[in-house]
């Protein structure tokens, strides 16, 4: 049976092909149709796109005989119909929403079945179907900062905006980076089996990571040092203004830590003009691009690492910004500051409605 496709149905199949955000099942129903329409066999079909013929001959059997409209739906499947009645999944949905068990924080399927009454692996395809997760919490803070907004807009206008004939940074401490060593060597990865390490460590000390992100262009300005201190942060703005133009401002993008404000810091301000500081609000950590590096740095260098050390630690670390200032790519901020806003005034908005 060949396929003749009319102008109207082959651009309504191009178009389920093309829609990223469409359903995948339609757009590949389709890719089979557009082939068929374009004389080619079952078999060449099935192979170019590794289905089955048997799939291909159903899909194209119900367009002969249904249309365009046919490709739109599964036919009902066999077997034995749902037995449970919508009463108790929604009594399901309600008990894993609004209540606890007795004996923990959440619900698990099989406490959920034994108290609704019903099979573990019906709460488990009750719970899909309304996408509830109770073993998943997310973490969220949101920032009482009085200036919020204010300084939200300011920090987020330096990063789609950045003012002409200047350097943007991104600055901040990660302090604490602790020099771990295990117990005992860890054996390497191998066909069916992953790396292992001790779940045990000994502690050899801890360093402090100073660091500037170039928001232009991702490299990174870094300094570890022993303590965290004013003096510290102090020194490594020094470092940070000879490592920079001397005929560019440079915009500094930090958070609220008590060191940023010290006296002998707002003083050191007032003797290099050039340095404008920008204050990211209270609680908003993850409007620091920095941060992200820092996140990076540790999954790529830091966690999976052995160091008998401090010096070890640190070699590892002034190796990385080495290698990553090598190929270094900016993050991109996309996000505006309206829309966060908004996010944020909804956010309050259920937080105070559910309280």
């Amino acid at each position: 049976m060949e396929v003749e496709l009319s102008e109207s149905d082959r651009s309504t199949l191009v178009g389920w092909v093309r829609k990223s955000s469409g359903e995948q099942r339609r757009a590949r129903r389709a890719k089979m149709l557009l082939a068929l329409g374009d004389g080619k066999t079952l078999a060449q079909v099935s192979r170019e796109q590794g289905v089955d013929a048997d799939t291909v001959r159903v899909w194209r059997t119900r367009y002969l005989e249904g249309g365009i409209q046919a490709l739109t739906h599964d036919a009902p499947r066999p077997g034995r119909p749902a037995m449970i009645p919508a009463e108790r999944k929604r009594a399901v949905i309600m008990l894993a929403c609004q209540t606890k068990p007795e004996n923990a924080t959440h619900w698990n399927t099989r406490e959920m079945a034994k108290v609704a009454g019903v099979s573990q692996s019906s709460v488990q395809r009750i719970w899909s179907a309304n996408g509830n997760k109770p073993h998943l919490v997310r973490t969220f803070k949101l920032s009482n900062d009085p200036q919020f907004e204010e300084r939200l807009v300011d920090v987020i206008g330096l990063y789609l905006d950045p003012p002409e004939k200047a350097l943007v940074f991104c600055v901040d401490e990660k302090s604490q980076i602790q020099a771990l060593d295990r117990t005992q060597p860890g054996l390497p990865m191998k066909k069916g089996r992953c790396g292992t390490m001790t779940h045990d460590y000994k502690r050899h000390g801890t360093t402090t990571l100073f660091a500037a992100l170039n928001d232009l262009d991702g490299t990174v300005i870094g300094s570890c040092k022993k303590r965290h201190r004013h003096e510290e942060f102090l020194a490594f703005f020094e470092e940070l203004d000879r490592k920079t133009p001397k005929d560019l401002d440079v915009h500094v993008v930090l958070d609220n830590y008590g060191t940023h404000k010290h006296a002998n810091v707002r003083a050191w301000l007032k003797d290099h003009p050039r340095f404008v500081l920008h204050f990211v609000p209270t609680s908003c950590s993850w409007l620091n691009l920095v941060e992200r590096f820092f996140a990076e740095m540790t999954n790529k260098a830091i966690r999976r690492g052995a160091f008998d050390s401090v010096t070890e630690l640190v070699e590892t670390i002034n190796n990385y910004l080495k290698l990553h200032n090598r190929d270094a790519k900016p993050f991109k901020w996309t996000a505006s500051a309206e829309s966060i806003i908004d996010k944020v005034k909804r956010c309050r908005e259920t937080k105070n409605s559910e309280h």
